[in-house]
């Protein structure tokens, strides 16, 4: 069986760079191979070649087999773009379908109709019915529209996949999903003002877009979110990694010269958030990093709206916590702030007795106690969602979820964690190299693990807090009686006993004192808070409490820390806190000590 490619193909897609409607030519894929998030290759028709790139929306035609080296390919819409400093051109597939799996060989010929010979059980994929262009459209279904309307549907969009800093003229159309305040900045060149939005197109592609000064005061206005424009004359550059919010390799700058028009009648156009979920015990490699993250669970709990002074600008902002669980058996705590803690917090608030499903979009990791997620102005949150994922999810929690044990994901990292950078096998170092080191911590938290036993426990230390039921927050004792939690703002006839304690730690390099939170506390006494109390109020030189508190020292523990600086009477302190405890796992202790004695390269 004989299979015609087209005849010519390059020398036809490099006579009609940018074309006004859907292609059909066929080639062949040569030289396949990753280039980032995308794929590049070459295009041949047997006589000539030409570099192309398949943007990274197509990526998961290769990594599935459709698309093959040696296989062919019907490109149905492309950009042809200029190479920098060079006479060449390169070839932006934004719209293809395989035709073909990878051939034996590459096709070779002189003549004029190429053709490739397929192995018995090929059947080509027949032709697409080619979409008609706009002028189409507007001769078949729109006679007497304005001038205004026809210049929109005759001109040609470019998907934000196409788009790179060495394209020339383009135009999208995009809505507007985020829009950022505006914010006035001062460096060695002056003083200026700066906003940003982030763009997404039909597709659910996504860029973000940046202002400055002129262009920011003419623009802010203009962009309206949710709305749909039609943009152009703009420039692009590789992103910045530290400073990425969304998923594109490039962002957009918008000039005073730049054209934004906004669409009329396209208040649906809504593109479909798209979610990249990360379980709940994945959470911690993502712990203080730039990267957002996106989850999915059962809402365990929602607190009362709090309101939490600022220290930047002292301005006083609404929060509301929730405690959301996945099929991990782990549960991590969001805070919403702002509109979000008032309408869907509340909205959850009223409905937490069904256990909803939140699916929650851009959310950043913190650290407070070990893992916490963040809303920040760009977060969505979907109640409910019809989402895979969250149907998945409502199944396991209706079915087994309900009765299974849960842990906090930051309650501990266990020896066996594939969260390398929170393992207590990372980053190990002795006591005295905290010590040591009085600037340890200065302008952010630094991360530790140590191996040491907790030599003093002091009996008359404040050990414990008296905690709100709710929220953890400290209570008061209300004057007619019961306790009163300013976070929740309301009185509950009882209160729970949260650990907060201090304890000394010591190994072979000396000794500090660690911060112990109730979690942690747990697994050193044994006890919970309620029930150490309890045993206080047995009197006797030998008491229960002593006795207690004896057992839990001198036993060795793997420990993960965090080091901060606190002010006390003008006087900066060094603060060590532990963020997780466990027990020392003597086989894997073992096998590292044998690494790392390796590693000296001792020879007998």
């Amino acid at each position: 069986m004989a299979q015609s490619i087209t005849p010519n193909a390059i020398s036809a897609l490099l006579s009609n760079p940018s074309p006004d409607s859907s292609s059909d030519i066929v080639v062949q894929v040569l030289d396949l191979r990753p280039r980032g998030n995308r794929f590049s290759f070459n295009a041949s028709d047997g006589k000539l070649k030409l570099g192309a790139i398949l943007p990274s929306n197509q990526s998961l035609e290769v990594h599935s087999g459709n698309i093959q080296n040696l296989g062919l390919i019907r490109i149905l819409d492309y950009t042809l773009n200029d190479i920098p400093n060079q006479s060449e051109k390169y070839l932006i597939v934004t719209k293809c379908e395989p035709v073909s799996p990878a051939l034996e060989a590459e096709i070779k010929s002189e003549d004029k109709t190429v053709s490739a010979s397929f192995s018995a059980g090929i059947v080509l994929k027949p032709k697409q019915e080619v979409a008609k262009s706009a002028a189409q459209i507007v001769q078949e279904q729109h006679h007497n529209v304005t001038r205004t309307e026809r210049k929109a549907m005759s001109r040609r969009v470019n998907p934000l996949v196409s788009l790179n800093p060495y394209q020339g003229n383009w135009t999208i159309k995009v809505s507007v999903t985020s829009k950022g305040n505006m914010r006035t900045y001062k460096n060695a060149r002056g003083e200026g003002c700066v906003f940003n939005v982030e763009l997404t197109d039909e597709d659910g592609t996504q860029i973000q877009a940046t202002m400055f000064n002129e262009a920011a005061r003419k623009f802010y206005d203009k962009f309206v979110l949710g709305k749909v424009y039609y943009i152009s004359k703009g420039t692009l550059k590789v992103a910045n990694k530290q400073f990425k919010t969304v998923q594109n390799d490039y962002e957009m700058t918008l000039n005073d010269y730049s054209e934004v028009e906004e669409v009329a009648d396209e208040a649906a156009f809504v593109p479909a958030t798209k979610f990249n979920f990360v379980q709940i015990d994945q959470l911690g490699p993502y712990v203080n990093k730039n990267e957002l993250v996106d989850v999915v669970g059962v809402v365990q709990n929602v607190s009362s709206t709090m309101s939490i002074r600022r220290k930047s600008n002292n301005e006083t902002v609404p929060k509301r916590d929730i405690t959301i669980a996945d099929d991990t058996k782990k549960t991590v705590v969001v805070s919403l702030w702002n509109e979000l803690a008032t309408t869907i917090g509340q909205e959850l608030l009223d409905i937490a007795d069904q256990s909803p499903v939140v699916a929650i979009k851009s959310l950043k990791v913190g650290d407070f106690q070990g893992v916490s997620l963040s809303a920040i102005n760009k977060s969505a949150v979907l109640i409910n969602p019809d989402l895979p994922e969250a149907n998945k999810l409502r199944c396991w929690y209706d079915s087994e979820g309900k009765e299974a044990a849960m842990a906090s994901v930051g309650a501990g990292s266990s020896p066996a964690s594939k969260n390398g950078n929170r393992s207590v096998y990372s980053d190990r170092v002795s006591l005295s190299h905290i010590t040591s080191n009085p600037s340890l911590g200065e302008d952010k938290p630094a991360f530790f693990s140590i191996r040491g036993y907790i030599s003093f426990i002091k009996p008359e230390q404040a050990m414990w807090y008296r905690a709100c039921k709710t929220c953890n927050k400290k209570v008061t004792e209300s004057i007619g009686g019961g306790y009163w939690c300013e976070g929740c703002q309301r009185n509950d006839d009882q209160c729970n006993l949260r650990y907060i304690m201090v304890v000394k730690v010591s190994d072979a390099s000396g000794e500090a004192f660690i911060s112990v939170f109730n979690e942690e506390a747990e697994k050193v006494v044994g006890l919970s808070a309620d029930e150490l109390d309890n045993l206080k109020s047995q009197d006797g030189e030998d008491s229960p409490y002593q006795l207690k508190l004896k057992q839990a020292t001198w036993v060795p523990h793997l420990f993960r820390v965090s080091v901060t600086q606190n002010e006390y009477n003008n006087e900066k302190r060094q603060r060590i806190t532990a963020r997780a405890i466990v027990p020392v796992d003597f086989a894997t202790e073992s096998k590292l000590l044998l690494e790392d004695i390796s590693k000296m390269g001792v020879s007998q």
